[in-house]
């Protein structure tokens, strides 16, 4: 449930009884539509998801202003519209642009307002995370990512989140030592006991390492593996992405970090896939990936790892519908998201196991003149809309 702080200001006047019922009516039937409670605070008190300051008559203008200092940016004016209180709610926004400080007015119907404080929690509550969570890079990325490897400190600066770099040896090790088994091979599919085995491992020391550095997910670079392990990583990060944390192939650090701002936003896994071929013509993209997260599938079967021909990958078969397609660039400069139709699943020998065929909403053609790289997360549902607005706010 979603934690939503309310203070108010209202002129000093007496108000009469009618208007006390009306504030309260206001108020319930928000935080009905929210389907959560606004609790009342202190103006310095954001502990909170999204903290709203509610102007309930004109007059509060001044009274605004002799508290902005305990008072946090960005700053939500709800009102009701009643006694003055949106031309108050006018007066302060416009002040508070003046002065180069952001703020929006959340008025309208309760409908609206209330998909708009969702929406606003949400993001405010992601924002939160990001700057207090730490990914892992588990080796270097792939050779061939040379458009994915973004600056650190931009990371960190731009988004707060922390990058923790680790050696890929630390997984080759702890596979190969006597572990405990989280795991049982007989869990999934038949399929060949050794490699399942080797996968299973893989995955064993992910959760560790991922346990010791408190990690909410890594990218490892995966190929290198295949020759280390005999093994590949795809069964490990379906499990991982699962079990609720972030793992993406091939060191790949911007489709691990758009993943996580997709997963806080939407409390979705995604599919990390790579766009294999596009249709100008019928604006659509085939996207294929030898792994995807157990949750989204509704059957699966497991096959081998597609370039190398050995050990475990997965062919996912997804439902058809609405999903969204999203990827940031590594210079925090650009990113791409629509929704789209996921129309079917392929079944072509040349591609990566799990293959869909998905109609965007934007025109394909900027994927061919402005792309932010190669692989693509791709979630159910749509959240275009939702994930703009969030990145517009933190790629200030």
């Amino acid at each position: 449930m979603l934690n939503i702080k309310l203070a108010t200001f209202k002129s000093r006047l007496q108000h009469s009884l009618e208007f006390d019922n009306e504030i309260k009516s206001f108020i319930e039937n928000i935080a009905k539509e929210i389907e959560a409670p606004l609790e009342m605070s202190e103006l310095s008190d954001y502990d909170c998801d999204l903290k709203l300051i509610f102007i309930q008559t004109g007059g509060s203008e001044g009274l605004f202003l002799e508290n902005i200092d305990i008072l946090q940016e960005p700053y939500y004016l709800l009102t009701n519209g009643g006694n003055n209180s949106l031309a108050a709610s006018l007066e302060i926004l416009t002040y508070l642009n003046q002065n180069g400080k952001k703020g929006e007015i959340l008025h309208g119907n309760i409908s609206y307002i209330g998909k708009r404080i969702k929406e606003l929690a949400i993001m405010e509550k992601a924002a939160k995370l990001l700057k207090t969570s730490k990914l892992g890079v588990i080796g270097t990325p792939s050779d061939w990512l040379i458009s994915s490897i973004p600056s650190y400190q931009k990371i960190k600066e731009t988004l707060g989140l922390e990058l923790l770099d680790i050696n890929l040896k630390d997984i080759e090790d702890k596979a190969k030592a006597p572990h405990f088994t989280s795991v049982h091979p007989d869990n999934f599919n038949e399929y060949n006991k050794k490699d399942m085995v080797a996968s299973i491992d893989i995955y064993d020391a992910l959760k560790e390492v991922i346990k010791e550095n408190h990690l909410s997910g890594a990218t490892i670079r995966c190929f290198d593996l295949l020759t280390s392990l005999k093994a590949t990583g795809c069964l490990a990060l379906a499990k991982l992405n699962e079990d609720g944390f972030i793992g993406t192939c091939e060191g790949d650090i911007m489709a691990m970090i758009s993943m996580f701002i997709a997963k806080l936003l939407t409390g979705q896994s995604n599919f990390q896939a790579n766009p294999s071929r596009i249709d100008v013509d019928h604006n659509s993209i085939v996207f294929a990936h030898c792994t995807i997260p157990f949750d989204m599938v509704q059957s699966y079967s497991f096959n081998t790892h597609f370039e190398s021909g050995i050990g475990v990958a997965i062919k996912g078969e997804m439902k058809t519908g609405n999903i969204t397609i999203f990827r940031m660039s590594s210079d925090l400069k650009h990113y791409f998201v629509s929704k789209g139709i996921l129309m079917n699943n392929l079944k072509e020998e040349n591609l990566c196991r799990t293959q869909i065929n998905v109609r965007l909403n934007k025109d394909v053609k900027e994927l061919l003149k402005h792309p932010c790289g190669n692989h693509h997360v791709i979630l159910y549902g749509d959240y275009e809309e939702l994930i703009d607005q969030f990145m517009k706010s933190i790629l200030k």
